[in-house]
């Protein structure tokens, strides 16, 4: 980005808006809105549009990144956009909320996350996942949907570590209600751009104000179950219930405490799991990765079950799952309202606007990454890692706000790779990837099928 002609230090208030059709984001919004991205954002450091009366900067740059999202982001608030999609499920929680209110409580779960606390979660995250290598075992050389098991897998431990077995939870039903609730999302960010009222009728609205009343009184029932019993537990639950503002000693009322289970429970197992099923599908695309992860597995292994003192030496695994987020982030795009001027770069970015962080087009980069198209592990060796821009990799985010679950997902995942990997090969079609889609996180379009050939 260049200053003025004339040679000015000064930062520029005027700026070179890329033109987009209404029509054409809006009909990309509801379809898919990664397809609602300029397409310049893929080559271009930064890209200035107006739209819906507002500005809107979309960001690929790292520094330009970092300078917005970690220095100046007491500027920024969550914006209207992520709490008309998430407020409904979420409420005012830990993902949804500004200022102190989001302050007191993510150090109120912060515990839940500690190295040393996820640590002790190892051996119930390797448990779950001997679960489903088990059901695999029943159906061998059978054909999988990838998403399906991954979200069950992911979600027997997120309530197993989270909620200590939450009290007999339906998965199953809870894993449709989430889909449901989130499968409208694409109308939710049209009827905020043209700036229509929250209570527009659009498809699937009904289906997903009924899947958010069943996933609350779910969650209400396992909270009111722990205040009648009593018992004190070393989960997030009996965390959130035990929490007090630090300010005013004020607790969380049950409304608060579903509020944040909600954002771990759709939030946390979600992401996760569409990140496995995106890694398993790449390696049984890609054979030769799939044959140095076993290498590596039965190494560190010895040839014996997976052992919580495995996890952190399986390098290879990370990689693997690392380069699949690359390709496919979970949570594809960051977005952020500007609630009062700072400068980035040569540019003051003004009260009012919308600021997108697209990870997906920073991952594809091709200013960022070699053959960005490409699934490439080795992307991930540390001294490659070393020598890139802290910002160009974020599949958790960054700065304050940064997935305060991020060690937990990856130490899930490389966990579940190597249970499941240990007695299985895993061969696909020669069909293209299906499309990726965005429904607030990146789903596949068709679903991901899986062949298991028992090693």
């Amino acid at each position: 980005m260049n200053a003025h002609a004339n040679g000015a230090d000064l930062p520029q208030t005027t700026y070179p808006l890329t033109p987009r059709s209404m029509p054409h984001v809006l009909l990309s919004l509801i379809r898919n809105p990664l397809e609602a991205l300029p397409p310049e954002i893929f080559t271009k450091p930064v890209v200035f549009t107006r739209m819906g009366g507002k500005m809107r900067v979309y960001l690929a740059e790292p520094e330009l990144i970092y300078q917005t999202l970690v220095r100046n982001s007491d500027a920024l608030g969550k914006g209207d956009d992520v709490r008309r999609v998430l407020g409904p499920a979420l409420g005012n929680g830990i993902l949804t909320s500004d200022g102190a209110h989001w302050k007191w409580q993510r150090q109120s779960v912060a515990g839940a996350f500690r190295h040393e606390k996820l640590l002790e979660l190892q051996p119930a995250m390797i448990a779950a996942a001997g679960r489903r290598r088990d059901l695999w075992l029943a159906h061998k050389n059978a054909s999988l949907d990838l998403c399906q098991e991954m979200m069950r897998t992911t979600f027997d431990i997120i309530v197993e570590t989270m909620m200590s077995g939450g009290d007999g939870i339906d998965v199953d039903k809870v894993e449709r209600n989430i889909t449901n609730f989130l499968k409208p999302t694409g109308w939710k960010f049209a009827i905020g751009l043209l700036g229509l009222p929250d209570w527009m009728p659009h498809p699937g609205k009904e289906k997903a104000r009924a899947a958010v009343a069943f996933l609350r009184a779910t969650l209400g029932t396992v909270i009111a179950e722990r205040r009648r019993s009593g018992e004190e537990r070393s989960d997030l639950v009996s965390m959130l219930l035990e929490a007090a503002d630090p300010e005013t000693g004020r607790m969380m009322s049950d409304e608060e405490v579903i509020n944040n289970l909600m954002t771990f429970i759709t939030a946390g197992h979600e992401t996760t799991a569409l990140g496995l099923a995106w890694t398993f599908h790449l390696l049984a695309r890609h054979p030769d990765c799939q044959a140095k992860l076993f290498e590596e597995i039965a190494e560190v292994t010895g040839g014996g079950l997976l052992l919580a003192e495995h996890v952190g030496k399986l390098t290879y695994a990370r990689q693997v799952f690392s380069e699949a987020m690359r390709l496919y982030p979970p949570a594809p795009i960051i977005s952020r309202a500007v609630v009062r001027d700072f400068t980035i770069g040569a540019y003051t970015i003004p009260a009012g606007t919308i600021i997108y962080v697209p990870i997906y087009a920073v991952h594809h980069h091709a200013d960022l990454w070699e053959d960005p198209q490409i699934f490439d592990p080795d992307r991930f060796e540390p001294e490659a890692a070393k020598n890139r821009h802290r910002y160009a990799f974020m599949p958790f985010g960054a700065g304050p706000r940064v997935c305060i679950g991020n060690g937990f997902a990856v130490m899930e995942a490389v966990a579940i790779l190597a249970v499941l990997l240990q007695k299985f090969r895993v061969t696909g079609s020669n069909e293209p990837s299906p499309k990726p889609v965005m429904k607030v996180t990146l789903r596949p379009m068709h679903p991901l099928s899986i062949n298991l050939i028992e090693r």
